[in-house]
């Protein structure tokens, strides 16, 4: 196992030097899920919920979101993202919300964060959006997908 990145000889916090870096383009994809009651899904599913369009809302939060990642993540460098594209569907058998978010930037370091941030923040915004009528919600399963780009090559997760 490699040592932190993010502390220096004395233990301070730093932010990692990219900038020997080369810069390629490089590709994340996270994903999570919200699982509620079926009724909750259904009324997403009707467009019912009193605060409105549950998915559309979500997108959005969650491409806002990777384009801050860098004000909400200690030491995360700030990107000049791409591409941020969030996809939101709904499970019946499991009675979730799934959101995949796949990020782009051509540059020196990867985009990884600014997936698991913009999967973090649709499913806390269908969370907000329906928490009136389901606060048993549980956001689960977030995690990367996949990952390449630089030298660190290609990530394939589950």
């Amino acid at each position: 196992m490699s040592e932190f990145t993010h502390f220096d000889a004395e233990g301070n916090a730093v932010m990692v030097d990219v900038s020997e870096k080369e810069t390629t383009e490089r590709i994340a994809v996270a994903k999570g899920s919200v699982v509620m009651q079926p009724e909750t899904l259904e009324l997403i599913a009707e467009g019912s919920v009193k605060k409105g369009d549950v998915l559309t809302v979500a997108q959005l939060a969650g491409i806002m979101g990777a384009k801050r990642t860098a004000d909400l993540i200690p030491l995360c460098h700030p990107l000049m993202l791409t591409s941020v594209k969030l996809e939101l569907s709904l499970d019946t058998a499991r009675s979730a919300v799934d959101v995949t978010a796949r990020c782009k930037v051509s540059g020196q370091t990867g985009v990884e964060m600014e997936a698991l941030t913009a999967v973090s923040v649709a499913c806390l915004t269908v969370y907000d959006m329906c928490k009136a009528v389901d606060r048993g919600m549980r956001i689960t399963e977030v995690r990367l997908l996949h990952k390449s780009g630089g030298k660190s090559g290609i990530y394939e997760g589950i």
